[in-house]
């Protein structure tokens, strides 16, 4: 099981890393946002959510994956990650590591049935100033649609187990490792108890895995 997710992800990269700038590069941002599209519709209906920036309209691409009757009354589980880039990066780490790992989630939770509902976002134009997250947050209020929990996956793909390879803002240094191969949690006071259960579970895979709240 794990080299078939292995495989896709690599597949999975090699179709979304390139170039993708939405406003530079439209040719790239329009392929991958396509590629994401269709991985997508393999287990379910996509929704899209349209938004404008400046006269021009921009998508964040949704897929709902729906549990059982008694799940289907409960706040989802939207589980996020953004496919743009900035301008002349192919994005492999930021944030294409994030896009894979959300399409082979997609198709995990297609299989292994979660007991809350889970919504995967594709998000766009984040590295303009998180645009297409709030525009969708936006979207939910107006709505009034609650959530249980927002995880983002964001730059899943370093790892450096040389010594002092992983730098801090100031401070930080002293709380945290200095080798970069550790998953990285982070999240808000009201968030803890979910990192407790989502660090637990890293760890059983023998991953170091670090929780910090903002």
């Amino acid at each position: 099981m794990f080299q078939n997710i292995q495989e896709n992800l690599i597949n999975h990269l090699q179709q979304i890393v390139r170039e993708r700038d939405p406003y530079m590069a439209k040719v790239g941002h329009f392929l991958v946002r396509e590629y994401i599209r269709e991985e997508l519709a393999k287990f379910a209906t996509v929704e899209v959510h349209k938004f404008e920036v400046n006269g021009e309209s921009y998508q964040n691409l949704i897929l709902n994956l729906w549990v059982d009757e008694k799940g289907q009354d409960r706040a989802p589980i939207l589980i996020g990650a953004h496919y743009d880039t900035v301008l002349a990066s192919p994005g492999a780490d930021d944030n294409g590591t994030g896009i894979a790992v959300l399409l082979e989630l997609a198709r995990f939770f297609s299989i292994n049935k979660a007991t809350d509902p889970i919504r995967l976002v594709a998000f766009d134009l984040e590295e303009y100033g998180l645009l297409g997250s709030r525009a969708y947050a936006d979207f939910l209020k107006q709505e009034n649609q609650p959530l249980r929990l927002m995880i983002s996956l964001e730059m899943l793909g370093y790892c450096d187990r040389s010594p002092n390879s992983q730098l801090y803002p100031p401070g930080l240094k002293y709380f945290y490792p200095s080798t970069g191969n550790f998953i990285a949690l982070i999240g808000n006071v009201f968030t803890i108890p979910e990192m407790i259960k989502i660090s637990s579970k890293i760890r059983q895979t023998n991953i170091p895995c670090q929780e910090t709240r903002r």
